[in-house]
Parts: structure tokens; C-alpha cells; sequence
């Protein structure tokens, strides 16, 4: 009988393009990966990879080796999912990997809705950009993905649940001429001094096609990978930046930072949940999901 275990690593070895990628993924060594590739070779008398300089390849029998897996392993999942009682869990993990914006703002929140309704369950989650989340998805050491903004639209192999659009503002520190306004037109934008996310973001990708949609092009005095950064130096008088609300909460209650609604055609960005379409969630993900979805639809 075909070993589930050997079939996950195969799957994880297809997935990541090379026995070393995969050994990282699985926190196993590569002589450890290789050696239940061969076990599983061994056991099907037949070879299921080309090994090359490059990584490794399917053989015929790899594939169709692979095809039947996606079934296998939906089939598992979806039992799991019917006869497993979240609620009654001793002990269970869920993996999330999330943006900046998500992870500072949001997330602290949910794992804490999560931790009341199933107290014996726990949550680890890592910070990454939206290309990392999808590569760390697609090799299945996160359950689930949580962005601001978009997702490419080839990207075939993820699913997306969005859970709510969020409004952008103008905000300023309390010596910017603009405090107290309570709307901006995005024209006026031209000329003010900018900070903004570092260029490799995609947030920043996002908002310059924005504003060059509106025939805009902004001036920006400062890159900053951090939005903490971001907002110390708008409080200080440095420059005017573009947040939705949920990231200044705090500094609006202090009367440091100050929101202005962006009139005319105001920008927005959508909250999304992201998992891996080839195999349905494990019973915890579901749970989460379904929080956040009943939250959200409040």
C-alpha cells in the first residue's frame, strides 16, 4: 500500500522543483527527502522524476502519479473536514502568512476572536509580501494567506475569499495646513511631499497606478518598509501618506494623525483570504476562515 506520507513529500518535491527546496519547506534534510522519494520509487518499480542540474522533472509515470494525488489528498481532506468537531480539539495549529498592514493591525485582533471561541487551538503566523505568501501557500507551509490589494489575475492555483473593501485616506500630522479638512480631491495632491511604501511593494505598485490613472504623478521624499516609520513621520510635519483607517486608530484617538476622505473617485483596496486550490482546507483553516467571513459579513 502507497505510504501517505511519501506521497506528500512527492507532492511537496513537485511543487517546489527540487529535492532541496522541498527538504527546506519540510524542515527535513535532503538525503532525508531523497531517500522517501526512492523508498516510493522503489515501491512502484518505477521512476518518478529526471534529476537534472536544475532541479527535477516528472516522468509520464510522475504524472499521472501526481494527478491521482490531488485526488487522494482532496478526498482526505474533505473526510477530515466532515467528521472532525473543531470545537472539541485538544490541540491544533493553524499556519497564516500575511502583509505588513494585516499583520500589525488586524491579525492581533482576530487570533484573539479565534482563542475565545476554540481556546485549545493556536495560531503562527508570518509577515511577508503578497508574491511570498502565494509561493509559501503553493508550497504548503501556510494553510492560509491574508492581503491587502490584489492578486494576479493568472494566478490560477490559489482561491480567494475577499472579506471586506477598505477606504484609503490622505493623512496628515497636525502641522500640515490640511488638518481639519475633511475631504481631499486627488488633484490636490500635486506637489505635496510623499511618504511612501518601498518601491517593491505591492501597495506602492498599486497606488502609483492610481494616481497616474488621475494623470498624477506624486513627489515622494521618503521609502519606508515600515508603516510605523511612515506615520512617525508624518505626525513630525515630514509629509502627507495614503493609509486606510484601520492603521491609524490609535494615533486619531491621541489627535496625532488626522484622516481626510479622498472625494471624486476614492481609492480602496480589498481585504482577501488566500488558500491552495488543489488541496480543501484542514478543519482548523475552515474554522478561521468561517470566523472571519461571519465577522467581516457583520
Amino acid at each position: 500500500m502507497i505510504d501517505l506520507y511519501k506521497l506528500d513529500i512527492f507532492t511537496r518535491v513537485v511543487m517546489a522543483g527540487s529535492l532541496s527546496k522541498a527538504a527546506e519547506q519540510l524542515h527535513m534534510t535532503q538525503s532525508g527527502v531523497s531517500q522517501h522519494i526512492r523508498a516510493l520509487e522503489d515501491s512502484l518499480g518505477t521512476a518518478l522524476f529526471v534529476r537534472g542540474r536544475r532541479g527535477v522533472e516528472l516522468t509520464p509515470a510522475g504524472q499521472r502519479l501526481l494527478a491521482y494525488c490531488e485526488g487522494i489528498f482532496r478526498l482526505v481532506a474533505e473526510a477530515e473536514l466532515a467528521v472532525t468537531d473543531v470545537a472539541g480539539l485538544r490541540n491544533g495549529l493553524l499556519t497564516i502568512g500575511v502583509t505588513p498592514g494585516v499583520s500589525a493591525y488586524l491579525l492581533p485582533e482576530w487570533v484573539q476572536m479565534f482563542g475565545q471561541r476554540y481556546p485549545h487551538l493556536s495560531v503562527s503566523s508570518q509577515t511577508g509580501t503578497t508574491s511570498v505568501i502565494v509561493a509559501e501557500l503553493r508550497g504548503g507551509t501556510l494553510d492560509l494567506g491574508a492581503i491587502e490589494g490584489e492578486l494576479d489575475g493568472t494566478i490560477t492555483d490559489i482561491q480567494q475569499q475577499p472579506l471586506r473593501e477598505f477606504d484609503q485616506y490622505v493623512v496628515v500630522g497636525r502641522r500640515h495646513p490640511w488638518w481639519g479638512r475633511h475631504e481631499v480631491a486627488l488633484s490636490e495632491l500635486t506637489g505635496q511631499p510623499m511618504v511612501m511604501r518601498q518601491a517593491n511593494s505591492q501597495t506602492r505598485t498599486w497606488l502609483e497606478q492610481a494616481l497616474r490613472d488621475q494623470a498624477l504623478v506624486p513627489r515622494v521624499i521618503a521609502e519606508l518598509d515600515n508603516l510605523e516609520s511612515i506615520k512617525r513621520m508624518v505626525m513630525i510635519g515630514t509629509g502627507i501618506t495614503i493609509l486606510p483607517l484601520y492603521t491609524i486608530t490609535t494615533e486619531q484617538e491621541l489627535g496625532a494623525l488626522h484622516p481626510i476622505a479622498i472625494t471624486g473617485r476614492p481609492l480602496r483596496r480589498t481585504l482577501r483570504l488566500l488558500w491552495r486550490a488543489a488541496r480543501p482546507l484542514t478543519p482548523v483553516a475552515y474554522a478561521f476562515r468561517q470566523l472571519l467571513i461571519t465577522y467581516y459579513s457583520r
